[in-house]
């Protein structure tokens, strides 16, 4: 109930400095906050909505291969010391190279659909996934493992009872930051080959010297990234019970 407060407040205090920025320059580059919520309760049903559905699918999309995949690879790099030997410098090495440079090439081998942008927001946020995870697993003391060891604990019991545990919280953390960055290359890689998307909105309204929609376009983005990060927060709330304080 406090964090909806803070966020509330939050709002609150965002929407007011908009509001003031907004009479101060009066331009009709900077909307009043109330003519931008105005125009999105106007136009969702018809068209945000639906802009808005196509950027959430690719996002998930993308966020959970990159779970399925980078979870247990980043588990078995940290449990098991030879195969990070032989991996980690495939991951040093593709790492560092930035997503947003591979899009012509993916573009070229997949076209310009759907399988382009979610591949995008898999590869930026499944390093993450995979070095937060590994790092977590590498991070338990071996004497840990002893007691399980000694009463004959299956590799099940090891995952639920130390390695599950010891990975979620910077599992979830990894999963934060990923998500800022991916909402971002979506909103970059919408501008190519697609009539729906967030980001096509933006450019579209833009185009069309439409500041109203540009500004519903991205108050939608934020909300988005809000909604995520909110669930984000609830799931670590849950799951990692033992993290809280107070």
């Amino acid at each position: 109930m406090k964090k909806i407060w803070s966020y509330l407040a939050g709002g609150i205090f965002f929407t007011l400095l908009w509001w003031g920025v907004s009479l101060v320059l009066s331009l009709p580059i900077v909307p009043s906050p109330w003519e931008v919520v105005a125009r999105l309760l106007q136009t969702f049903t018809e068209t945000v909505a639906i802009h808005g559905f196509y950027s959430l699918w690719r996002i998930m999309v993308g966020l959970l291969l990159a779970i399925l995949l980078g979870f247990p690879l980043g588990l078995s790099m940290g449990y098991y010391p030879s195969l990070d030997r032989y991996l980690a410098p495939l991951v040093y090495l593709t790492y560092p190279v930035p997503k947003i440079a591979l899009l012509p090439i993916f573009m070229l081998l997949g076209g310009v659909g759907e399988a382009p942008k979610i591949i995008m927001i898999f590869l930026i946020v499944v390093f993450q996934v995979i070095i937060a995870v590994r790092d977590s697993i590498r991070a338990i003391p071996a004497e840990t493992y002893y007691p399980l060891f000694s009463l004959g604990a299956s590799f099940r019991h090891l995952f639920s009872e130390v390695l599950w545990p010891a990975s979620l919280p910077k599992f979830i953390t990894a999963l934060r930051v990923a998500l800022a960055t991916a909402i971002s290359v979506l909103f970059f890689t919408e501008t190519f080959g697609t009539q729906y998307g967030m980001g096509y909105f933006i450019m579209d309204a833009w185009l069309r010297v439409n500041y109203l929609d540009m500004y519903v376009g991205i108050m939608v983005l934020s909300l988005m990234g809000l909604a995520l990060f909110s669930l984000l927060d609830a799931i670590e709330y849950r799951a990692t019970r033992w993290q809280r304080k107070g």
